[in-house]
């Protein structure tokens, strides 16, 4: 009867831990993407994406320069290799993925925005098979699909209306997803070796450095005098668009793959359809609800793949 008990135990762990992986994911992604929504609030302010990124940063920087000093002060030194691997991760992923995102966001509505990021799945699944040449499961590809058939319903009317016809801000956040996608492959590996805290601290210490000695470089430093609104949007933006989501991306690549992780941070642009309503006054339809739908059942299948 033990042995039957210890048996069942040690099966079902597996499965429980890729659900925690998948709820950490979806809980971060839902949080990053309410950047979306909150950076179309900065925006009717008259700032720009290099002074939005850069009160950003300042707000998020003291929480993770104070992890990277407890991690420095705790763990042994890393090597010059890994040094630089860190450094090339935080200007990729949180540095250039961010600054583009938020440039593209002037140009394009927050609709087609969102539908170019879940491109991200598609930009790692194929740089993972072609790259590392690691075998994708059917069960990633049927979830995959499902979830895109989500997103066409969901974001049909945008794009029938005629919204983000600008080449250059499609572009902007196309580069964006493609930089992202190797941000999450990278810290994917890296990750294992060194923790996801570690990573985290350090990687977004490099990028907050290079968002705000860019606002520095071209902008005037009369500029961070901005309305009060502007302050609590960023610390919005700085908290709960970054720090939080941020710190649980990292958690649920340790736990369930890169892969996996990028597939179910899709609900999150999806819960930007929910938040577009309760703060920028975006209808909800019944096409939309449909298209919210299926995007679960995309990820409820992830959830059941061993």
């Amino acid at each position: 009867m033990t042995q039957d008990s210890s048996s069942t135990s040690a099966a079902s762990t597996p499965h429980s831990g890729l659900v925690a992986g998948l709820a950490i994911a979806i809980g971060g992604a839902v949080l990053f993407s309410m950047k979306a929504v909150v950076a179309k609030l900065l925006y009717r302010y008259h700032i720009d994406a290099v002074t939005l990124i850069a009160f950003r940063m300042l707000f998020s920087l003291p929480v993770f320069a104070g992890v990277a000093l407890w991690k420095m002060r705790t763990e042994a030194p890393l090597g010059w290799p890994d040094r630089w691997r860190i450094a090339g991760l935080g200007l990729v992923g949180y540095y250039l993925s961010s600054y583009l995102d938020f440039l593209g966001l002037q140009y394009i509505s927050v609709g087609l925005e969102r539908l170019i990021l879940f491109l991200t799945p598609t930009f790692v699944l194929a740089i993972t098979a072609v790259v590392f040449k690691r075998r994708i499961a059917a069960v990633e590809w049927c979830a995959l699909a499902l979830s895109y058939c989500g997103i066409v319903l969901v974001f049909v009317h945008d794009l029938a209306g005629g919204a983000g016809s600008t080449a250059v801000g499609a572009l902007f956040v196309l580069a964006s997803a493609l930089t992202y996608a190797f941000y999450l492959l990278g810290s994917g590996e890296m990750v294992r070796r060194i923790g996801s805290l570690r990573l985290v601290a350090y990687a977004m210490c490099v990028s907050s450095v290079a968002c705000i000695a860019q606002f520095f470089l071209l902008r005037p430093a009369s500029l961070l005098v901005q309305p009060l609104p502007v302050y609590g949007l960023s610390l919005v933006n700085g908290l709960f668009c970054t720090i939080f989501p941020v710190f649980m991306t990292m958690a649920a690549v340790q736990r369930i793959g890169a892969a996996t992780a990028s597939q179910a941070g899709m609900i999150g642009p999806v819960s930007t359809l929910f938040l577009g309503a309760l703060v920028l006054g975006e209808p909800i339809t019944a096409v939309q609800l449909a298209g919210t739908g299926l995007v679960l059942v995309g990820i409820y299948m992830l959830s059941l793949k061993k």
